[in-house]
């Protein structure tokens, strides 16, 4: 079922193919340790993906090197404006990926603490 939900199936669908009912995926679905456990499937399916596009990663980006040096100024125009774009969007998941790391780990951290020993949270 895990497998099925981390793979992007609806609860309908990933309840069927692990041979449980509707109401049970829902219900399993529901429980902090199981999305837990399908969220670090999908990381590991998503890291297998990124990995077999990586080789790929370096011939695009060469692809762009090279129009850049292009005779027809259009060309080189948009491969530059492509390299901006993609180097920001790039640098802004980097950025929000680290920071939101930081911020599970603080969340993490304060859930394990005991509840009287909690400090309030506010900005």
């Amino acid at each position: 079922l895990a497998a099925e939900l981390a793979a992007g199936q609806p609860v309908r669908a990933a309840a069927e193919a692990a041979g449980v009912s509707e109401r049970t995926a829902h219900r399993r679905a529901a429980d902090p340790a199981f999305r837990k456990r399908v969220a670090a499937l999908r990381d590991g399916m998503t890291a297998a993906a990124l990995g077999r596009l990586s080789d790929g990663l370096a011939v695009a980006a060469d692809t762009l090197r090279g129009l850049m040096n292009s005779e027809d100024a259009h060309v080189r125009l948009r491969a530059a404006a492509k390299v901006f774009e993609v180097t920001l969007r790039l640098r802004e998941h980097v950025d929000l990926t680290e920071r939101l790391s930081v911020l599970e780990a603080e969340i993490d951290a304060r859930d394990e603490m005991p509840a009287g020993d909690r400090q309030p949270t506010c900005r």
